[in-house]
């Protein structure tokens, strides 16, 4: 049989297969190979790039004197607008309420990180060890729904029940106690904002570390068993550390939102009597920017807020690596 020589510069045959070889395994052919899979994902990237890549130009705002009738329209406005460079970063550190809602966004945030974060990882705990399905569904389903209700209607089953008339002061009344104004007294409105969050998210949070409990090996609880570990032991020892990775993720994600206090909350409970201890970032620009009409403004504070929250998620990260090992990335 005779073989077949390449001329010279040419590829032989199996050089010439390796490459159509190759070529079909790359990304071209896996694109051909999953078509449909692309088509589907057109929707999605659409809506990113619509929504969230192109209104990004809007960031130009915090370095430019907006001016919303110097231009034909919104966009021509934007462009048309001078540029100042970092004047309104300067008055924001000069804005004397700057500090007290950078505060208050601190402190709401690290109450509801410090006394709602281990909830749910002790709900699911909970939820693991319960052997009733039926009454395991159903609690679950019970601690879910207040995921699904709006602010606005938590609003108003919380003001009905704390309001100044409210079944809770009535009660107190009753009793003999003085009536309490949880929702215009500077005392006691952050913890009705811990505690109506916690109420509404609180069992949808445990989704995600029941999912990871699902993922255990059920012959490490065999065992233990054999070995005469109980519940508690068999809880601490190994449900805990299974599911610590994700607990980490949970961790580090919410330190990088350690200045998002809960926009959609507070805007609805919050009213001018307790300003001072509820005024968060996100309110604040929005009372500035629509408020005040000062856009330019409200983007550099919303631009500020958010680099902040990048340097937090990155150094978390950081740390959590180095000194436990463990990291999202």
């Amino acid at each position: 049989m005779s073989k077949t020589t390449a001329l010279p510069g040419q590829p032989s045959v199996g050089e010439k297969t390796r490459k159509t070889g190759a070529s079909q395994s790359g990304f071209w052919g896996y694109a051909r190979k999953n078509i449909d899979l692309y088509l589907m994902s057109i929707p999605g990237i659409l809506f990113l790039v619509v929504y969230k890549f192109i209104p990004l130009y809007g960031l130009t705002l915090a370095f430019k004197d907006f001016n919303l009738f110097i231009g034909d329209n919104i966009v021509d406005s934007v462009m048309k607008s001078p540029w100042v460079g970092l004047k309104h970063f300067e008055r924001i550190f000069h804005e004397p309420a700057f500090l007290q809602v950078i505060a208050n966004t601190l402190m709401i945030s690290l109450y509801k990180l410090l006394f709602l974060f281990p909830v749910p990882i002790l709900i699911a705990l909970l939820l693991n060890e319960l052997r009733l399905q039926w009454m395991k569904r159903w609690i679950q389903t019970i601690v879910y729904m207040p995921h699904f209700l709006s602010w606005v209607i938590i609003f108003g089953l919380f003001y009905s029940m704390m309001g100044s008339y409210g079944m809770v002061n009535q009660l107190l009344g009753a009793l003999g106690f003085e009536s309490i104004s949880f929702f215009s007294d500077t005392n006691w409105f952050r913890t009705l904002l811990v505690f109506t969050d916690g109420w509404k998210d609180t069992g949808w949070n445990t989704i995600l570390f029941l999912a990871a409990m699902t993922s255990i090996d059920p012959q490490l609880y065999e065992a233990a068993i054999v070995d005469g570990a109980g519940r508690f032991k068999r809880m601490w020892h190994i449900t805990v550390p299974s599911i610590g990775p994700v607990i980490l993720l949970v961790f580090v994600l919410r330190l990088g939102q350690v200045l998002n206090a809960g926009f959609e909350q507070v805007l609805v409970m919050y009213n001018p009597a307790v300003y001072d201890v509820a005024d968060i970032i996100q309110t604040y620009v929005y009372r500035i920017g629509l408020g005040k009409l000062d856009f330019s403004m409200s983007t550099a504070l919303g631009l500020f807020e958010s680099v902040v929250a990048f340097i937090l998620i990155m150094s978390s990260n950081a740390i959590s690596r180095r000194y436990l090992g463990r990291s999202i990335w």
